[in-house]
């Protein structure tokens, strides 16, 4: 053992071993902090020698094992907020795991947020306006939206551990930290303002049927709308002073809301158990609940004592209370409400009981206006249409306009709270379990109830009691309670406790909600509610939680908070079953439910469900909902936090991305389609800075935040070797993008060299037919420097690789000195100068430039070239008519170019450009073949003295042979000198700036003055006559001889095209020209480099573009 150990600490993984050289990172497995002596301590005699090395990162399988086996994540805030604060040092202590099982741990507590205020208060009257069919369809709908939900949600549930946070973290880790905020914060109002409509029902069960002389407003004597400003008052000022004592409760400590909750529960339970018996009770033993009826309208019980006219007493017939109310007087001969005169006064029963048949009469919907009287089916009542209403506040009124949509949303809380269990998913011993059987069988029960409870009342009770919502008719009562057994009361107050319960539940819950959504970091003007107490209780997101439900409560009607929650939870539970189908369709192998009776088809039937409802119930509060939710989803997506959470939407957005990709691959683009996809190679110096950022800014101007951009850069080396170099240089990619605003995607490559890095790019970029059609390159600076040479190969070579690739170019020249994206041309112009046809590009490229504010005050202008047997006058009128189908508004100006002899300075321009190839191509050449080369460039230099009458030459240029002899033999021992020194190679620059244009007849004396030397040491018109200088000038007559024709000729047509567009454009904000092609063979390449250089001279802004070879703009539509 002792052997062993030491080997280990003289081995790979000893103390004095470099190892891999990269920290250790921080695991929840093993501890990071452990020294590699007690590492090899802890792992020795475990044959896990060969895997030392990686421990940090790839723990033991056991303790792997270990560390998920006692995972527990306790909700937000119960058991360790009571330990906390019980007993100062319980955050110390390590928290057992719960052990809460299906029946307490979900199908309770599902059971008491499901079965609630709407029950008591509003089922009755639910069931009276909408019939029995009408009502059973809504509970059915209702019912099966949230079994559906709850489908989903368990599959969800099962799919993994679900942390607290419950539905909020199923949806945002399945769909996305933009949809997880929106749908969070969208359940967050709903469970504050489930807390407004609980604490409403409360006030009402108080006011109403409780204690009604508590009201502060009085209504007593009140009729018609001040009647309901005095009752919504009422209910504003008890709401709020409840919603503080609750608020108060919670913040005091949660731990007394937990150990109420089951007492809550226990009142519920006892109501509906006393509504089962009350209807049991009605088979054999109906209630007596008369109400009393003046011909088929309902009256209010306040308004009498004896439902008669008059009765009699002896021998006296006397008037009653009744008969006050509707008379001027007490006495017999008064004059009396007509309607009152002409129909009798009668009772009916109001509970006539299970056997009695009232089922059928109460089978079909009646809706009602507002303030309508409620009329008895069936009794005959005499009634002239043109007598006006009178006495109406003696009959009982409908206080709401009803029609089917609006009890959809009344009803639709009534079925929330299904997330209860899944809230709880910390709590219990085996969440992936206990959630589906738990919510599933208290759906089941609910749902049983609810349904039973639509039929029952309907066969129980009759049709005015059902409709009369607040009890008016039947002495104030309480209308389900009226059917329970053994009192009313029972009803009333277990009502009044459920009430209470389910409103501390809201105001315990939402907070914490917010809480979760705040410390996921995803909204950041909500982080300040992620902070709470010492021991954890969200402070802020309480004082939140209560300003919102305060706003719920001022609108003081039940009926008017209902839809507005039942918006929040039908969108939250769509959402659920959203993620579920997305999930399942998608099939991505993290996708495997423990719970298997699920299918997407039943997602998706859920969702639609869930999106008619929320139409049914307030088409307009559904649009705000909506809008909500959207502008939630667009905050967190333009300012929130980016996560990674492997959710379904980057699923669903590889799929479709992966579809596309397949579909590009069917052909080309249509030339309507085409757009420049362009490929942006930048460069990197030693700090893997970017070099040229301007380049970024013209690809943001170009695409205007559209289409493909890939930006690549290359590292030279090997990729195991410099992985931490190109990772820097992505990440400075990266960050200059996001500046310059530029969406698209970086790319760096490795290789030996950066010729095949950059080729690498070229080929390999993009995926499938999402590739680049443009290649964006800066033009080589200081291109005639040695050390520079190997930039110039490669840029050529690029331009190669793009031809043959047939992929647009677009080189910018002085790129440094183009705009950035906060600059502003507020005048100018971008002159396009179209010498050649390529497919458009320079016609579409101003068009973009002018898309973006930079360039959008300036005017185009295009000009084209004409030659002597072309007709300027027709091209004009062709290229104006060509833009106008194009849609494009331009100037238009033809360039007419006339033929002149070739000047002497094109000459010796070309002259020393040659001179230069050589010296250039030489500096690579070995010893030995350099002294071949200098022989054999000796030898052609003294032939060509022995040429007489050079035919190439014009007669003017003709001299004695022996001076031109004489030059020759120095020109070419200047020659020599010039190969043989290495460190003497002079850097050649362009002679001037033809801002001047050179006359075309000129005296050879005029160019003599021609050499390698600075700009700035040349007069600027380099036509200076010398008549001293001649003889020198025609001594190099033999020079001229052996140049290429094709060159000359080459740099004389650069020379005077540059001349041209110097004198139009030299004031231009921006010049766009063709690119002539590169030399198919590699001796020229230098060459090339000086036409372009001549063709640019003395322009401050050149884009040169070269197409594509495919028409890239069209005049159809």
């Amino acid at each position: 053992m002792l052997n062993n150990l030491n080997e280990c600490e003289d081995g790979d993984g000893g103390p004095n071993s470099q190892g891999d050289a990269t920290s250790k990172e921080s695991s929840p497995f093993i501890n990071s902090s452990t020294s590699d002596v007690e590492k090899c301590q802890q792992y020795d005699g475990k044959n896990m020698a060969l895997f030392e090395e990686e421990m940090d990162t790839s723990p033991m399988v056991s303790s792997l094992l270990s560390s998920l086996a006692n995972y527990s994540n306790l909700t937000q805030g119960s058991k360790e907020h009571e330990e906390a604060e019980n007993n100062e040092e319980a955050r110390k202590k390590t928290v057992q795991a719960p052990r809460m099982g299906t029946i307490m741990g979900v199908y309770l507590p599902c059971m008491q947020n499901i079965l609630g205020v709407i029950l008591f208060l509003r089922m009755t009257w639910l069931v009276g306006i909408g019939g029995v069919l009408g009502t059973f369809t809504i509970v059915f709908m209702c019912c099966s939206t949230t079994m559906l939900t709850a489908i989903s949600m368990s599959a969800i549930a099962t799919n993994g551990v679900v942390p607290a946070g419950g539905s909020y973290y199923m949806i945002s880790r399945s769909l996305g930290p933009e949809f997880g905020g929106a749908v969070g914060i969208c359940f967050y109002l709903g469970t504050t303002f489930a807390g407004a409509m609980y604490i409403l029902g409360c006030i009402e069960i108080l006011l109403i049927y409780i204690v009604p002389a508590a009201a502060i407003f009085k209504m007593e004597g009140l009729e018609g709308a001040e009647a309901e400003a005095a009752l919504l008052n009422n209910m504003r000022v008890y709401g709020t002073i409840v919603l503080s004592f609750m608020a108060l409760v919670v913040f005091v400590g949660v731990k007394y809301v937990n150990k109420l909750a089951l007492v809550f529960l226990a009142c519920v339970i006892l109501s509906i158990l006393a509504v089962y018996a009350g209807v049991i009770k009605t088979s054999f033993d109906p209630p007596d609940f008369p109400v009393c009826v003046l011909g088929n309208r309902t009256l209010a019980s306040k308004g009498f004592d004896i439902c008669a006219k008059t009765i009699e007493r002896g021998n006296a017939t006397l008037t009653t209370k009744l008969w006050r109310a509707f008379c001027d007087s007490e006495f017999l001969n008064a004059t009396c409400d007509e309607y009152f005169t002409s129909n009798n006064v009668s009772q009916i029963q109001g509970i006539p009981g299970i056997t009695s048949g009232i089922l059928a009469e109460n089978l079909f919907s009646t809706f009602m206006e507002k303030n309508s009287i409620l009329e008895k089916r069936g009794i005959p009542a005499v009634l002239d249409p043109e007598a006006p209403e009178t006495n109406t506040n003696r009959y009982v009124l409908t206080d709401i306009t009803s029609f089917f949509t609006l009890l959809v949303g009344i009803y639709f809380p009534s079925v929330t709270g299904i997330m209860a269990g899944s809230n709880r998913s910390g709590d219990l011993q085996d969440a992936q379990k206990s959630i589906p059987i738990g919510t599933i069988l208290a759906i089941t029960t609910t749902s049983i109830i609810y349904m039973s409870s639509v039929i029952l009342f309907g066969a129980c009770v009759d049709g005015v009691v059902l409709r009369d919502k607040f009890g008016e008719g039947v002495d104030g009562n309480l209308v389900i309670g009226t059917l329970a057994w053994p009192s009313p009361w029972v009803i009333v107050f277990g009502s009044f406790f459920s009430t209470c319960g389910a409103g501390l539940q809201s105001l315990t819950g939402a907070p914490r909600l917010l809480q979760a959504i705040a410390r996921d970091g995803i909204i950041p003007f909500l982080r300040v509610f992620g902070h709470g107490k010492a021991n954890g209780e969200p402070t802020w997101a309480l004082l939140l939680t209560a300003c919102i439900c305060e706003s719920g409560i001022l609108i003081a009607s039940l009926d008017a908070v209902a839809p507005i929650l039942s918006m929040f939870f039908l969108m939250c539970y769509m959402f659920v079953n959203l993620a579920c189908a997305l999930q399942t369709l998608l099939r991505t192998p993290n996708w495997r439910p423990r719970f298997k009776f699920y299918h997407w088809a039943l997602s998706l039937l859920g969702m639609s469900l869930c999106l008619t409802l929320m139409f049914l119930c307030s088409w307009y509060y559904a649009i705000v909902a909506m809008v909500i939710a959207s502008c939630i989803y667009k905050y967190i997506e333009f300012c929130g936090a980016e996560k990674e959470w492997g959710d379904g939407i980057r699923g669903i957005s590889l799929s479709a991305a992966r579809y596309a990709l397949m579909r590009l691959e069917e052909g080309p683009p249509h030339t309507k389609n085409w757009r420049p996809q362009i490929l942006v190679l930048m460069s990197l110096d030693a700090e893997q800075n970017v070099e040229q950022p301007r380049l970024l800014s013209l690809t943001s101007q170009l695409k205007a935040g559209k289409g493909l951009t890939i930006v690549g850069a290359c590292v030279e080396g090997t990729y195991l070797n410099n992985q931490p170099q190109a990772q820097e240089g992505d990440q400075s990619l990266r960050k200059l993008m996001e500046v310059e605003k530029v969406k698209g995607f970086s790319q760096v490559v490795i290789s030996s060299n950066l010729r095949d890095a950059t080729s690498h790019l070229i080929q390999a970029g993009g995926l499938g037919g999402l590739r680049h059609n443009t290649v964006l390159v800066s033009y080589p600076k200081n291109w005639k420097q040695a050390e520079e040479h190997h930039r110039c190969r490669n840029f050529i070579e690029v331009v190669r690789e793009t031809t043959a690739a047939r992929l647009a170019l677009l080189v910018p020249k002085n790129i440094s000195a183009y705009p950035s994206n906060g600059e502003r041309f507020t005048e100018g112009h971008i002159d396009v100068w179209w010498i050649v046809h390529d497919g458009g590009m320079l016609m579409l490229l101003p068009f973009l430039l002018r898309q973006h504010k930079v360039w959008r005050k300036c005017k185009i202008r295009i000009f084209t070239v004409a030659q002597m047997d072309d007709n300027s006058i027709q091209m004009k009128k062709d290229l104006m008519t060509f833009l106008y189908h194009l849609r494009f508004d331009a100037e238009v100006e033809v360039v007419e170019m006339h033929e002149s002899d070739i000047s002497a300075y094109t000459y010796e321009k070309t002259l020393m450009m040659e001179q230069r190839s050589q010296i250039l191509k030489e500096m690579h050449l070995t010893k030995n073949e350099r002294e071949r080369e200098i022989q054999s460039i000796t030898d052609v230099s003294r032939g060509s003295i022995r040429r007489k009458n050079p035919s190439n030459l014009h007669p003017q240029r003709s001299i004695a042979e022996e001076s031109v002899g004489g030059g020759g033999e120095e020109k070419s021992e200047e020659e020599v000198q010039l190969i043989q020194g290495k460190n003497a190679t002079p850097t050649p620059t362009s002679p001037t700036s033809p801002t001047s244009p050179t006359p075309p007849a000129m005296s050879p004396g005029e160019e003599v003055q021609m050499t390698w030397t600075d700009d700035t040491e040349k007069p600027n018109n380099p036509a200076v006559a010398n008549p001293e200088n001649i003889k020198d000038m025609f001594n190099m007559k033999p020079e001229w001889e052996n140049l290429n024709q094709s060159n000359v000729r080459r740099m004389h047509h650069a020379q005077k095209l540059n001349e041209v567009i110097v004198k139009k454009s030299q004031e231009a904000k921006l010049v766009l020209l063709n690119m002539p092609g590169p030399p198919k063979n590699r001796t020229g390449e230098e060459n090339y480099m000086e036409f372009l250089e001549v063709l640019t001279e003395g322009l401050n802004r050149v884009l040169l573009v070269r197409g594509g070879g495919r028409e890239v703009i069209t005049i159809y539509s």
